[in-house]
């Protein structure tokens, strides 16, 4: 059993002690959000809190907004619960996990008592993956799209290739609504067999501490799914949330967020090309909102960094990586340019 890598070390860990005195950028939770009119709608739910959560409604608009029917839906308390039930409730004897990826799959599946094997995806290859690499045996297979940490964005006929008799494919998308046009999704398709997707309304829209999130699968998975959960697992802020999240306006709200992500991003990593002579490497080409670097005594220059004010996500709890990378969220090019002066300072 793996045991090199501590699973539960998360981005909000490097920012916890210091708070609000850290520039935060190993969070990958968007900048200015919520928005005004998302509180205000959350805040609309406040007067029912006596009454039981009710699901339906907000059930229904996210199967609107992927063209399924509500059996094919399950609100969840963010993605990491929804992990959780897919490890307890899948009865699965060969689970694989494509790394470098969000370690909560693998944690949750172990917690569970299963063995997990391991994809380990390599830098020399832009951390790609050949469909080749995942054992035929595998009857659950999880892969990040795009994947966090390394902003890479696989084609989706790939990854639906990877489909089999008797496999269930999960599809972690916490981030697909980060890239323009949302290219590459396969949330909605219902022509891969075993096919799971996981959706999360917490990075785009600010709500990780409201936990929102959701699954998509065949009516059977998400009935098994559904058997698992705790009764009214998701509270009546958050199914207000998820509602308001896919309506046609926050749609094109984050539509436009992803346009201006992918502009900052392009902007953050010219910038860190300005550091390839000191040994810094980018991970390229980078579709999500963070970005992944490798560089010289990452672990010094994250400390030193922190002294200057800003907090990034260290790499070497993700396996896969080593203590030499560095994960970075994308902010705004004010941001970026304050940051790319802490680094050149911070490089030694």
């Amino acid at each position: 059993m793996h045991t090199e890598h501590d699973l539960r070390h998360h981005g909000d860990a490097e920012v916890r002690d210091d708070g609000a005195a850290l520039t935060d950028l190993a969070v990958n939770v968007r900048t200015g959000t919520p928005p005004a009119w998302l509180r205000e709608r959350i805040a609309d739910s406040l007067p029912g809190l006596a009454a039981y959560p009710d699901g339906r409604a907000a059930r229904a608009a996210v199967a609107a907004r992927h063209g399924l029917p509500v059996e094919r839906v399950l609100l969840t308390a963010g993605a990491a619960e929804a992990f959780v039930l897919l490890a307890r409730a899948l009865k699965v004897r060969r689970p694989v996990v494509v790394h470098p990826q969000f370690t909560e799959p693998e944690a949750a599946l172990r917690d569970a008592g299963h063995t997990v094997g391991r994809v380990l995806l390599r830098a020399e290859d832009g951390f790609r993956l050949d469909p080749a690499a995942v054992s035929e045996g595998a009857d659950l297979v999880v892969i990040g799209n795009p994947t966090n940490p390394t902003s890479v964005l696989h084609p989706a006929e790939m990854i639906a290739s990877l489909a089999r008799p008797g496999r269930t494919l999960v599809v972690d998308e916490a981030f697909m609504d980060a890239v323009p046009g949302e290219r590459e999704a396969l949330a909605g398709r219902t022509d891969v067999p075993g096919l799971v997707v996981l959706r999360s309304l917490t990075k785009t829209w600010g709500l990780a501490g409201l936990r929102i999130g959701y699954v998509l699968a065949a009516p059977d998975t998400i009935a098994d799914l559904e058997r698992a959960q705790p009764l009214w697992p998701v509270s009546t802020p958050a199914l207000a949330a998820a509602e308001a999240c896919v309506s046609p306006r926050a749609l094109a709200e984050a539509e436009e967020a992803a346009r201006r992500i992918a502009a900052d991003r392009a902007h953050l990593v010219a910038g860190l090309r300005r550091f390839a002579p000191a040994g810094l490497r980018v991970a390229e080409p980078a579709e999500g909102p963070f970005v992944l670097i490798r560089l010289p005594d990452a672990a010094g220059v994250r400390h030193r960094l922190r002294g200057l004010g800003f907090a990034v996500r260290r790499g070497d709890t993700f396996p896969g990586l080593g203590d030499e990378w560095l994960r970075l969220a994308v902010r705004d090019r004010g941001t970026v340019d304050r940051f790319l002066g802490a680094l050149g300072r911070a490089l030694p």
